[in-house]
């Protein structure tokens, strides 16, 4: 770990110490940070000037032993809006596209930016690393990337939320991922050659008796092995996502915890510029981590198509 990161780890645990210090010591609305409120879910919502808001409950739907509750939450309500702006600016971006290519003329301003950004991640993240004949899959890995993009953008807003720092939205985007590879694998290779890509054996092995004990135990051996390794896959993926996104917004709330430990101006100027400087580094991360979960899931259904 670096000096710098360090330094942000410390000051970091000072800022949750002086938050739950003061919880205890002064409570209030405005002594307190509650941490986990501020970056879980709920079922309201923080409106500009309106203050919280409580979403419409659903009766909950009960399946034996099963309770399911189908009630919006703040990070679905995001997760919505994130879909809708996506949905729109793409749409008014293909229009205005159409439109300027029907003139002769080619996108300027804000289509034009869309669509270069378009084709960046098909000509540099999605084409290279899914290979021949992977632009079946371009729709699907450009609505990955933007749409994780957008919700970790909203998060940075104020009175936003982040539904990426949620892990069941980041475990239902890496599940989707999931059957995406697999399935391909499937039709890539068919039934015999999926199959080994669970149930392994290196080739050159030797035949006769001593062989097939050699292969009944590899097989023992390595198709644990194989099927650990596709799990990884999806689970790597929602974790890193969920870690990144949450640790920042823990990060910048224990930095603002400070000024209620120190009550000191200078303390809280500190403070702020270190969260805001920490804010700008989330900026790069809401671009870094919708590449890299876009570009890994290139890169595992360029891997599944060839049989690695």
């Amino acid at each position: 770990m670096t000096r710098i990161g360090r330094t942000l780890a410390v000051l970091g645990l000072m800022g949750l110490a002086g938050v739950g210090r003061l919880a205890g010591q002064a409570p209030g609305p405005d002594r307190t940070i509650n941490i986990p409120e501020h970056i879980g879910n709920s079922h309201e919502m923080e409106l500009p000037f309106v203050g919280a808001v409580e979403l419409p409950r659903i009766p909950p739907i009960h399946l034996g032993g099963l309770t399911i509750d189908l009630s919006p939450t703040k990070h679905l309500v995001f997760m919505l809006i994130a879909a809708t702006i996506v949905a729109l600016v793409f749409i008014l971006s293909a229009r205005s596209i159409a439109a300027a290519q029907a003139r002769g003329r080619p996108a300027t301003g804000f289509a034009g930016a869309m669509e270069a950004t378009a084709l960046y991640v098909r000509q540099e993240m999605v084409l290279p690393n899914v290979g021949d004949h992977g632009e079946a899959y371009v729709p699907y890995l450009l609505t990955v990337f933007f749409f994780i993009l957008t919700m970790n953008l909203l998060g940075l807003l104020p009175w936003g939320a982040t539904a990426t720092g949620n892990i069941s939205v980041t475990a239902a985007l890496a599940i989707v991922a999931f059957i995406v590879i697999e399935v391909t694998g499937m039709r890539s290779l068919g039934a015999t050659g999926y199959l080994k890509t669970i149930f392994y054996l290196p080739h050159g092995l030797p035949g006769g008796f001593a062989g097939s004990i050699l292969k009944v135990v590899l097989l023992a051996v390595m198709t644990p092995i194989e099927i650990i390794g596709k799990l990884a896959k999806p689970f790597a993926l929602a974790v890193r996502l969920f870690a990144n996104m949450t640790s920042g917004h823990v990060l910048v709330l224990a930095l603002i915890g400070l000024t209620f430990l120190f009550q000191s101006y200078s303390v809280g100027v500190a403070a702020s510029l270190l969260a805001t400087g920490v804010m700008l580094l989330e900026l790069f991360v809401a671009f870094l981590q919708a590449y890299v979960f876009t570009l890994l899931t290139a890169v595992f259904i360029g891997l599944m198509r060839a049989e690695h």
